[in-house]
Parts: structure tokens; C-alpha cells; sequence
């Protein structure tokens, strides 16, 4: 089995989810005496694809030229496609990131490939890849046997483990790609770049805020508890669509979805639609005044009380146990 991990990159270093992504795919490929191969699109990319030999990839690839020097949705389709045919693979591996669920249909679509989405576990029966995610919400889990020849999961953030990485180094070699102007009909004229905050996708720790803090200026102590647990600040739907938060803050069905070891939701009252977004993380604490809000039915530790109360108090707690630092 050969498996192809598109590895995303920053600044040169590789994303979190994207290790985790490489580390799955070597758990498959040890079991089949496989391949794994990272790809890495964009430019600056050797030295992720360098880092991604620390998680398992066997070697990596890169695609740099000035069509993928941003991200373009037709120019990396290309290129993702190109590659894995390229290299025969049998299996596409994406994280469920923004960039990985634009990319992957397309992919799909492609190389005439089934897509399992947002996958939370991968094993092997008899030989072939068995997919479990998410279904209704996140109120049912399914597993899914894709039969077409080439096959393409995204994996949801957070839930598969990379480990340490041992610092061992994937050997590069540049994959040559040829563009044209129909692959870059869509062009990115401007990036601007976010705050440098925590991605609420990819940390271990997120204090969400919903409607119930009445005001934006409110989310100030939102911010301070989520600094003192060294986390990411989300926010519920009605926050940003009020305007009080960012979009790239939101989790949800039509947000983001995480994975946290700790998720704390304060005056968020818990609709289906938020649940989807973070049910999946390994401890809740849900801070709500009203006892019966359906946040409570998920959490694992719930305090009932003003959140202008025990946000602070908490807050203050944390800094204590953490001397400030």
C-alpha cells in the first residue's frame, strides 16, 4: 500500500494536524509493509517535508512553482492529483482542515475517488481501510469501506495522536508539475494574516463564549481565562454572527471542528448544531447559569452559576495553581 499525506505547512514548519496525519498513515503502511509519502504544495516546502521523516513519511515530495505560491483551489487539485497518480498511490490522506475539506472533494472528483470526511479512526480489516466518523451530528458513529482502487480520507484534528517526532529527516526530491492558465483562474491578489492567536482546530485547550455573556467587551474574561489554561478562544454561531467574534473563532456545524483534551463552554446552552463542533473533545466543562441547558447532557464536570462569577474566580484559580506563568 502506498498512501500520499498532502502535509500542510506555515512558514516553512509543518502543522500539527498535518504530523498527525503522517503518523496514522505510517501506522497503516507498517501493517501492510507500505509507503508513506508527504506532499508538500507551496513554496518553502522542503523544510516540512524534511520535518514530516520525524513522523513516519518514508520520503517526501514537493511541488513549488509561482501557481502555488498561494493556495488555489484548482492549482493544488492539480497538483495533489498529478502526484498521487504519479506515485501509484492507493490512498490520499488529508487533514480535515479548512484547506484539507476545499481540497479533498476535488481531489476526488479527480482521480474518481471515494472521499470518507472527517474521519476520527482508521484500521485495517483484511487488508483494506476501514473509516469510522461521525454521523447526525455526532450522534452516531459510522464505519465506512471505500471500494474504488484509489481512496481519500480527511482525518478530524486533534483526535489522531503524532507523538514525538524523532527527529529524523524524509528525503526531498522536487515533483514537477505542468500548469496552465486554466488552472489558476482564480487567483489570490491579497493574504492577510491572522492575530497569531491559537487555531481553535488545532489546540489542546479552547474556552468557547456563547450569546449568554450579553455583550462583546464581555469576552475579555473569556480571553484571560483561555491565556491563564494557555488555550484558543472559540465562539458559538450567535456570537459571530452577532459580529462580536471572528468566523475563524467558530465551532460548530458551519464553524470548526475540535478536538480538544479540554473544551470549557461558558453561556454557550449547547444547540445540536454546536454539539457537532466539539463533542469529539476528551473532557467538557460547561459553565451555564441555566440548569437545564442541553450543553449540561455532554459535559463532563458542569457548574450551574453566574459565568460573571466563575469565569473570573476561575481564572484567578488557574493562576494561582500556575503561578502566573
Amino acid at each position: 500500500m502506498k498512501i500520499l499525506v498532502l502535509a500542510e505547512q506555515r512558514d516553512g514548519k509543518l502543522r500539527k494536524s498535518s504530523a498527525e496525519a503522517v503518523r496514522a498513515a505510517r501506522t497503516l503502511a507498517d501493517q501492510t509493509s507500505g509507503e508513506v509519502i508527504a506532499l508538500v504544495v507551496g513554496p518553502s516546502g522542503s523544510g516540512a517535508a524534511a520535518e514530516t521523516g520525524g513522523y513516519g513519511a518514508h520520503r517526501a515530495l514537493t511541488v513549488d512553482a509561482p501557481q502555488v505560491a498561494a493556495y488555489s483551489t484548482t492549482a493544488w487539485t492539480k497538483a495533489t492529483a498529478e502526484v498521487a497518480v504519479a506515485v501509484g498511490a492507493n490512498a490520499v490522506i488529508l487533514s480535515a482542515t479548512s484547506l484539507g475539506k476545499d481540497l479533498a472533494p476535488r481531489v476526488a472528483v479527480r482521480l474518481q475517488a471515494g472521499l470518507a470526511a472527517d474521519c476520527t479512526a482508521l484500521r485495517l480489516d483484511g487488508g483494506a481501510i476501514i473509516a469510522t466518523r461521525p454521523v447526525y451530528a455526532g450522534k452516531a458513529l459510522t464505519d465506512i469501506r471505500i471500494t474504488t482502487p484509489v481512496q481519500i480520507y480527511t482525518l478530524r484534528p486533534n483526535v489522531f495522536t503524532s507523538g514525538a517526532s524523532s527527529g529524523g529527516a524524509a528525503p526531498v526530491q522536487t515533483q514537477a508539475v505542468a500548469f496552465t492558465d486554466a488552472d489558476t483562474a482564480v487567483r489570490v491578489t491579497d493574504v492577510q494574516m491572522g492575530s497569531g492567536k491559537l487555531d481553535v482546530a488545532e489546540a489542546d485547550i479552547v474556552v468557547s463564549g456563547g450569546r449568554g455573556l450579553k455583550a462583546p467587551e464581555n469576552f475579555k474574561m473569556i480571553e484571560e481565562l483561555a491565556a491563564a489554561l494557555h488555550g484558543a478562544v472559540g465562539a458559538s454561531r450567535a456570537v459571530v454572527d452577532a459580529g462580536w467574534r471572528p468566523h475563524a473563532e467558530q465551532v460548530g456545524q458551519t464553524g470548526k471542528t475540535v478536538s480538544p483534551t479540554l473544551y470549557v463552554a461558558v453561556a454557550v446552552s449547547g444547540a445540536i448544531q454546536h454539539l457537532a463542533g466539539m463533542s469529539s473533545s476528551k473532557y467538557i466543562v460547561a459553565i451555564n447559569k441555566d440548569k437545564d441547558a442541553p450543553i449540561f447532557q455532554v459535559a463532563d464536570y458542569g457548574i450551574v452559576g453566574d459565568a460573571f462569577e466563575v469565569v473570573p474566580a476561575l481564572a484567578a484559580e488557574v493562576k494561582k495553581l500556575t503561578g502566573g506563568a
